[in-house]
């Protein structure tokens, strides 16, 4: 493997873009980049309840890779704006297969990272015949200790002031069940209240997604058209265990039995440990397991961003 870091490949337009019917109300934006006929992908944004960015579109080849990219219920520019019902893990892997009979695929690649690795696995795991590889980044199992870790006890600890910051917003008295306290607000009839604590849950995620501060992303989370379908769909996913059961994904790793796979983990990632990366390397030997020695949790760090292109490269069959 070569000692030069790759980058993202060059800015690219999609060749389509459109808006899929899902029923219940929901329609997806989506949009096509790349090759026509190339190597089927699909891409699998974070959160619950973030979106697309022109960034993500660049972490493949456009030469070998058909990639298909789309914003998940409630989110981007897909409709309605914030929604939460009707939205949760299950309706969003049937949107996945629609959205793949719809581009005629037979298998394709998923990517995803943070709660994207988490859709995928269940994506794969629910229709493993039409996964050719996944891709994931900053896994997260949706285990109970994972969501401990980051709204009860364990990222609080490295990332104290702001934690505090981010318990502020919430009375003592309620601060038992901060995922309920905030789900309570950020499902208000009151605008303020509901911007307040929308602002206050997407910055606490963007305070534990670098290895180093990056202002840039944290303006970004703390803008309100942002900020608000996140956190509202997040924490709604977070009250209700991600529609999974307790290690549910972990337990039917089987079903990924002969599917290739790469992991690409940052060492330092406060927002999803190692320790979920490992136990599913553990559990699926066929993944590859890469840990990034000077990344945290997001895509936009270096060691990332070259870790996901050497994945999609080695998988479309380029020396790495």
């Amino acid at each position: 493997m070569s000692d030069t870091r790759r980058n993202l490949y060059p800015e690219i337009e999609p060749y389509e873009t459109g808006m899929l019917d899902v029923g219940e109300g929901h329609s997806l934006y989506y949009e096509r980049v790349g090759t026509p006929g190339a190597k089927p992908a699909v891409f699998l944004h974070g959160g619950p309840g973030g979106g697309m960015s022109p960034s993500h579109r660049r972490q493949w080849d456009p030469e070998l890779y058909d990639v298909l990219l789309f914003d998940q219920r409630g989110c981007g520019k897909s409709l309605p704006f914030a929604e939460i019902e009707n939205n949760d893990t299950w309706r969003i892997v049937a949107d996945i297969e629609r959205l793949r009979e719809m581009c005629g695929h037979e298998k394709w690649q998923a990517f995803g990272g943070s709660w994207g690795s988490t859709l995928a696995l269940a994506y794969a795991q629910k229709h493993p015949e039409r996964v050719s590889e996944l891709v994931l980044r900053g896994v997260f199992l949706a285990r109970a200790k994972e969501k401990q870790w980051l709204y009860s006890y364990g990222a609080s600890e490295i990332m104290a002031e702001a934690w505090d910051d981010f318990i502020s917003v919430i009375p003592e008295c309620e601060r038992g069940n901060l995922v309920e306290a905030f789900h309570t607000r950020l499902t208000s009839d009151d605008e303020e209240t509901r911007l307040t604590a929308a602002k206050a849950w997407s910055i606490w995620e963007g305070q534990v997604a670098t290895l180093l501060p990056d202002t840039d992303l944290l303006d970004s989370f703390a803008d309100a058209s942002k900020a608000v379908p996140f956190a509202r769909i997040c924490a709604r996913y977070f009250l209700n265990d991600f529609y999974l059961e307790e290690a549910q994904l972990l337990a039917d790793v089987d079903k990924l039995e002969g599917i290739p796979g790469i992991i690409v983990q940052g060492r330092h990632d406060i927002c999803t440990p190692p320790t979920s990366a490992w136990a599913l390397k553990k559990a699926w030997p066929e993944a590859g397991l890469w840990i990034v020695h000077d990344a945290g949790h997001s895509a936009s760090e270096p060691g990332i961003i070259d870790g996901l292109v050497r994945a999609t490269d080695k998988l479309a069959g380029k020396q790495v």
